[in-house]
């Protein structure tokens, strides 16, 4: 009989470190003090991370599109006419870097299997609704893309399984971790056990997260996948608290709020700071001053607030207005257009015409930078 360990593997034996300029931060009382105790600090850090130096090469694939609700996206800000449903796009990060010894690593950031991502009590449920309404299922088609397996991805980056030392994801909504480290119990409707895509490659977690996973509150259930950590070897899960870095120009900063552990991957380049996490679906939730999407600037300018989040949980709303404040604050100028930051959501709202007016006012793409190699452990 196969076993599997129960214990998770502690992140400081994997070398990173964690941030002391975020100590505390997120305990300040009262609530403004906190947004002030957030963004001091992460101007503070964000002059020493860029000091440390860049990685070495980041490049951005897309996975699937898939159908969301405009009403979550922003917050319920958008008004007059459009389509309840919009189109998001998952992409899968790969970022290469030297650790904090000098050794060469690679992380692969939101590896989505999208057959897994269907099973969320979310997606099934909008399934069986697309089913029943008359038209629906063709609409669905103008929505729903697959463009990549995550295995996929690694041969197109001349990649193998060995090759990948960690995989992260900003937080486990719509997320199966059986199908990514692979487990020794089968899951319903398969005909074996699932294999690890990457080896043995660890999951970066935040600890809270794991632990949501693990016992989940009602409010928290239709984005999860139930059953999905049945199997899975716990050593696997590298668990963590707060905010770490994983070496010069990489970290992972704890941005509660969408989920108590939501945590935003930040990397240095050529081009200075980029942030990815889902706090928002496109530069306008960051940044709706300059939003064309009607509503958004309008939101920003009756309520006089700097962000205008992705809320289709808001596990806690004040938090990841906070959360977001630490990510516009690290994020660097577009090089392109100064005006927008570099904020890279990791399911980002399509620029597809046919959806306006819900469409990102700007729209980054993807990200690219340096050649990605393999063989480099």
């Amino acid at each position: 009989m196969t076993t599997t360990s129960t214990s998770t593997t502690p992140v400081e034996t994997i070398g990173a470190r964690t941030i002391p300029e975020f100590d505390g931060v997120h305990d300040v009382w009262p609530r403004g003090d906190r947004l002030a105790a957030v963004r001091e600090a992460a101007l503070a850090y964000k002059a020493r991370f860029k000091a440390e130096g860049q990685v070495k090469a980041v490049k951005s694939v897309d996975i699937a599109s898939a159908p969301y609700p405009v009403k979550y996206g922003f917050n319920t800000a958008v008004i007059g006419p459009h389509m309840p449903l919009i189109p998001i796009i998952n992409r899968m990060v790969v970022v290469q870097y030297d650790d904090w010894d000098g050794n060469a690593r690679t992380l692969v950031f939101e590896p989505t299997v999208p057959e897994g991502s269907a099973q969320a009590p979310f997606f099934s449920k909008l399934q069986k609704l697309t089913n029943k309404i008359p038209g629906a299922n063709r609409a669905e088609k103008f929505i729903v893309n697959y463009y990549n397996e995550p295995d996929d991805v690694l041969r197109q980056l001349g990649l193998t399984a060995q090759d990948i030392d960690y995989c992260a994801f900003d937080h486990l909504h719509v997320q199966d971790p059986r199908m990514i480290l692979g487990s020794s119990a089968t899951i319903p409707g398969e005909r074996a056990p699932r294999q690890p895509i990457f080896g043995d490659a660890k999951m970066l977690v935040n600890s809270r997260e794991l632990a949501t996973l693990e016992s989940l509150h009602p409010m928290q259930w239709a984005w999860y996948v139930e059953g999905s950590l049945e199997g899975v070897d716990r050593s696997k899960f590298a668990t963590f608290e707060g905010d770490i870095e994983l070496g010069p120009g990489v970290a992972l900063l704890w941005t509660p709020g969408h989920t108590d552990g939501n945590h935003s991957l930040v990397v240095n380049t050529p081009d200075g700071v980029w942030v990815s996490s889902e706090n928002g679906i496109a530069l306008d939730n960051w940044q709706p001053e300059l939003s064309k999407i009607p509503g958004v600037k309008l939101y920003h300018q009756q309520y006089g607030r700097e962000i205008c989040p992705n809320g289709n949980t808001l596990e806690d709303s004040l938090d990841q207005y906070d959360s977001m404040i630490k990510e516009k604050t690290l994020a660097d100028p577009c090089k392109d257009d100064p005006r927008w930051l570099q904020i890279l959501p990791s399911s980002e709202l399509a620029p597809w015409k046919r959806f306006w007016p819900v469409v990102p006012t700007y729209n980054h793409g993807g990200i690219d930078y340096g050649t990605i190699t393999g063989g480099r452990r």
